[in-house]
């Protein structure tokens, strides 16, 4: 990690529930929860935004955001993300066969036309040298309004700002889950051409 973490009495009171309640639901204190709370109004503005995107009530199917998340965190090569977010959508599945086959899913029959149009989305907004065109729009409205484009495109956005930070910051995986082949493959290179 190239920022470390402050002891954990020294956060402020507020942020503790937070800790706490990762704490609860993971087992642990989550790595870049620990990062950001050393900005604590900034990590309670994160937190906030994480929060309205993931909540239960969203219109945009559980899969469909584990889907989003899985894939933005592999293009920013985001260890911690794709950990996370592997876990959460084997979890949502039931499987692992969605998580390994995601990296390649334009080559797999496992995804579904919905799916298909949110990964090429998903790809659209999150590499510098692709755009959203018109026809790409008009597939999303086959299956979304326009609130739904809306916050389908939040969770991109918020992915990208998540995974960017973590990978830049090189939080480490913690654990949740196998990460796919493929993953383990990018860490061990750059693990070779570290210093």
């Amino acid at each position: 990690m190239r920022v470390t973490e402050k002891p954990l009495d020294s956060y402020p009171w507020y942020l503790r529930p937070f800790f706490w309640n990762q704490k609860r639901k993971y087992g642990q204190i989550l790595k870049p929860a620990l990062i950001w709370a050393r900005v604590p109004r900034l990590f309670a503005a994160i937190a906030v935004l994480y929060g309205v995107l993931d909540r239960k009530s969203s219109p945009i199917d559980p899969v469909i955001r584990s889907l989003i998340t899985v894939r933005v965190s592999q293009i920013n090569e985001c260890r911690f993300c794709i950990d996370i977010n592997s876990a959460v959508l084997a979890q949502r599945t039931g499987s692992m066969n969605k998580v390994e086959a995601l990296e390649r899913w334009q080559e797999s029959e496992l995804f579904d036309n919905q799916e298909r149009v949110i990964l090429e989305y998903v790809e659209a907004v999150t590499y510098t040298d692709r755009q959203v065109d018109e026809n790409l729009t008009q597939r999303l409205y086959e299956y979304f309004n326009e609130d739904e484009i809306v916050e389908l495109t939040g969770l991109i956005a918020f992915q990208n700002l998540s995974s960017k930070f973590n990978s830049a910051l090189d939080l480490p995986a913690q654990g949740f889950c196998r990460l796919p082949e493929s993953a383990d493959r990018n860490n061990e290179k750059s693990n070779v051409l570290s210093p």
